[in-house]
């Protein structure tokens, strides 16, 4: 069978979010079956560490699909082109969008609708582009992939597809996260935060990751405990508004804020192994593989208490409302005085943690394709 794949996303230095569920998950599968040919279609030069497999043959498409306008015109009329030349059998889509023009067999991957609940944190034009072609997409394609039973039950909703149409699929986690020595917690801590333990947050710094009310609740933690503490915020700074720039410097511990902006993986893995907590709190979230990456490194972890968080956590992590701050200060304050309390987390985590893995992940996409009536 030809198998093609929209990896687009599959960007050296910049696997993020679909990126790195791509990369894990289409490894695993083209590795495990050599019978099948992949076609792998990018839209710029890539790199060869995503070629993982002799089955694979790479295609660059033009145009750069990274505008509404050149999403429209490299979906509906680049792709339909390519399947069609090289006799494409199925096209896998793992990030949501498909070719509305094409009638090869489709898979699409919908990660989460959070444009559709939070339209004003989107430029106009691409908001207008999501909502109106999103829904169209889920109705085209042939099979949906999603990573959350709270993603499914969204996307059934807003858009009326079949629930048996759609697959649960859930993300894995980088394996390189795990526990850390007390040496190299120490001296992670020593190059970071003077030495000092912190709260730790990962992820684009955009507003549904809830970043204001992250600095608020560190506030009110603060003033009301009397050792030393830091809050340490890993991510670009691409979303950084003049608003969350106005709350940081209006706070009066500002200085045990650290933003260290995007990080490589080394460094990643020694500042989250090193955190003596998690403060994960976004407004929506289709999965939320931080908590996952703590739960690895036995970091207790404080998350939402709404969409997939709770679901991915499952008992093993502090659930707080992400709108109300005192109520993240207060499990902040609960989880630094209550060292039992903390263990007793970290011990639930490790249980939880192992219901995740690329190699299930990567199994569970290939039964969505093996129900599309692709021969193993």
């Amino acid at each position: 069978m030809n198998i093609a794949v929209n990896t687009r996303l599959l960007q050296k230095d910049r696997l993020e979010g679909i990126g790195s569920v791509i990369y894990n998950t289409m490894k695993r599968i083209t590795i495990q079956h050599p019978e099948h040919h992949f076609f792998f279609l990018f839209d710029r030069d890539y790199d060869d560490e995503f070629i993982f497999s002799d089955n694979i043959t790479p295609l660059i498409i033009s145009p750069q699909a990274r505008h509404p306008i050149l999403f429209y015109w490299w979906f509906e009329h680049s792709i339909p082109s390519i399947l069609k030349a090289i006799k494409a059998d199925l096209f896998i889509s793992p990030d949501g969008y498909v070719s509305l023009s094409s009638k090869v067999k489709t898979l699409s991957v919908i990660h989460d609708l959070n444009f559709e609940q939070y339209p004003q944190h989107f430029p106009w034009i691409i908001k207008k582009y999501y909502k109106y072609y999103f829904p169209r997409f889920a109705h085209r394609a042939d099979r949906i992939a999603t990573v959350s039973e709270f993603s499914k039950r969204d996307i059934i909703t807003r858009y009326g597809i079949e629930e048996n149409k759609i697959d649960v699929i859930y993300n894995g986690v980088n394996e390189a996260f795990k526990p850390l020595s007390s040496a190299v917690i120490e001296e992670t801590r020593k190059k970071y935060s003077d030495g000092i333990p912190y709260f730790i947050f990962v992820g684009s710094i955009q507003p549904r990751k809830n970043i204001k009310n992250l600095l608020i609740a560190f506030e009110l933690f603060r003033n009301n405990y009397p050792q030393p503490f830091k809050l340490l915020i890993v991510g670009t700074k691409k979303w950084w508004t003049n608003e969350l720039e106005k709350t940081l410097k209006e706070m009066k511990h500002r200085e045990d804020v650290i933003l260290t902006g995007r990080v490589e993986e080394d460094e990643l893995l020694k500042l989250m192994g090193s955190a003596y907590a998690m403060t994960y709190v976004p407004f929506y979230e289709g999965f939320g593989i931080p908590i996952l990456e703590a739960f690895n490194c036995q970091v207790p972890v404080i998350t939402s208490n709404v969409t997939s968080m709770p679901e991915v956590a499952n008992g093993a992590a502090i659930l707080v409302d992400p709108q109300d701050t005192q109520s993240i200060a207060s499990s902040m304050m609960r989880i630094v005085e209550d060292v039992n309390l903390a263990k007793e987390l970290i011990a639930k985590g490790i249980v939880r943690k192992n219901n995740f893995n690329w190699d299930k992940s990567a199994d569970s996409l290939w039964n969505s394709v093996i129900k599309l009536g692709i021969k193993e």
